[in-house]
């Protein structure tokens, strides 16, 4: 589907995957099956099954044909197999990076409740994520294997380049506003009846550290592709299972000796830092391999969206202490109050930004506005 441009179906079928979950869960609360393990299974089952059929009849009008059968002869299948070994190893490599966190998470010396106050903020940067940075490298990825295909490797770099600034001018800013509204934003999402004030000062701690993450991790999910659009998928895992290890060490390092310092955030500084190491050696390998892409321009366009991000920082700060926040119990003025705060750093930011020229937003206005098919859109 996305070879053929088509992205918004692919990215809605998650949602009958979860619709399918949910009625399975009240089919066992309601004892319709004697395990609710059972129910819960048969949930995932239908809801796989819904994520295919719901695309059948598009590919079908696409022009695809369903010739099934087993042939490991084809060229195609071999191919794809090939490719697919040194993925496995990656998806390997992310799990182990999981349980890692989770030991450290779960050591004698970290507060009680640390592995949720993990889970809780890593769902919060994770909402970022993928509401864009994931969005954008699904979109990307069959543009830059059509440019690799056909050799034209200086308008995959402009593709890439331009990519990794239009994500830098989404994450930095969103970086800097959970990290500053960390406390507001755990408050308002997550405490209510069990969930505690102090439950909430875990989070917010653990959701500080994983912001830092987030340029990083929103720019490795655009180079992966770029290396995948290559028929390469061997450097993306090695690079991953370096970072794996470096990650193991920074957690004992912050475990054992800065643990005063950072707490329960230690695994997600962690993270963090392994996952700029994996974003700066996915880079140089990458313009080692393919040439110059335009360092100094993203590097232009980086300045004036720190500074940009600075200010409104600045201002989301006055914001939350001149209102006071923390004194209102109500929900509903602890929402207007944050709803305002957001919405107002976003204002302030896209008015920065169109003071101080970054041209990101022309070029988001453009995608908006245009109805181009192709890369042209992607690469102006």
């Amino acid at each position: 589907m996305n070879c053929f441009h088509v992205f918004g179906l692919p990215a809605a079928t998650p949602v009958f995957w979860n619709l399918a979950s949910i009625l399975f869960s009240i089919a066992a609360v309601w004892k319709y099956f004697k395990n609710p393990a059972t129910s819960l299974a048969v949930g995932v089952l239908v809801g796989g099954v819904l994520q295919f059929l719901i695309q059948v009849p598009l590919l079908v009008q696409k022009g695809m044909k369903f010739d099934f059968g087993i042939s490991f002869a084809h060229p195609g299948i071999r191919n794809v197999a090939r490719l697919m070994i040194p993925r496995l190893f990656g998806i390997g490599v992310a799990q182990i990076n999981l349980l890692v966190d989770t030991r450290f998470a779960t050591a004698s010396m970290m507060p009680k409740g640390s592995l949720t106050a993990l889970y809780y903020s890593d769902r919060v940067m994770e909402l970022v994520l993928g509401g864009y940075a994931i969005a954008v490298a699904t979109a990307i990825l069959p543009m830059m294997s059509h440019q690799a295909a056909a050799s034209d490797f200086s308008g995959l770099k402009k593709t890439l380049a331009f990519s990794v600034r239009l994500v830098a001018f989404i994450t930095i800013p969103a970086m800097l506003g959970l990290m500053i509204l960390r406390e507001p934003i755990i408050r308002v999402l997550f405490q209510h009846g069990a969930f505690i004030a102090e439950s909430t000062r875990l989070t917010a701690r653990a959701l500080l550290y994983y912001a830092i993450a987030l340029p990083g991790l929103a720019t490795v999910k655009l180079v992966v592709p770029a290396f995948y659009s290559t028929k390469d998928t061997k450097t993306p895992v090695i690079v991953a299972a370096i970072s794996m290890l470096l990650n193991v060490a920074l957690n004992i390092v912050f475990l054992e000796f800065f643990f005063k310092r950072v707490q329960n955030g230690g695994p997600a500084l962690a993270t963090a830092l392994a996952c700029y190491f994996d974003f700066f050696a996915l880079i140089l390998i990458f313009r080692l391999r393919y040439g110059p892409m335009g360092i100094r321009e993203i590097l232009k366009s980086f300045s004036k969206i720190f500074l940009c991000s600075a200010i409104m920082g600045v201002a989301c700060w006055l914001g939350g202490h001149y209102t006071e926040f923390t004194i209102h119990s109500r929900f509903l003025v602890q929402l207007l109050t944050f709803i305002s705060l957001i919405a107002g750093a976003t204002v302030l930011y896209l008015a920065l930004a169109w003071v101080f020229r970054c041209s990101e937003i022309e070029e988001i206005y453009g995608i908006a506005t245009r109805r181009q098919r192709g890369g042209e859109a992607y690469v102006e």
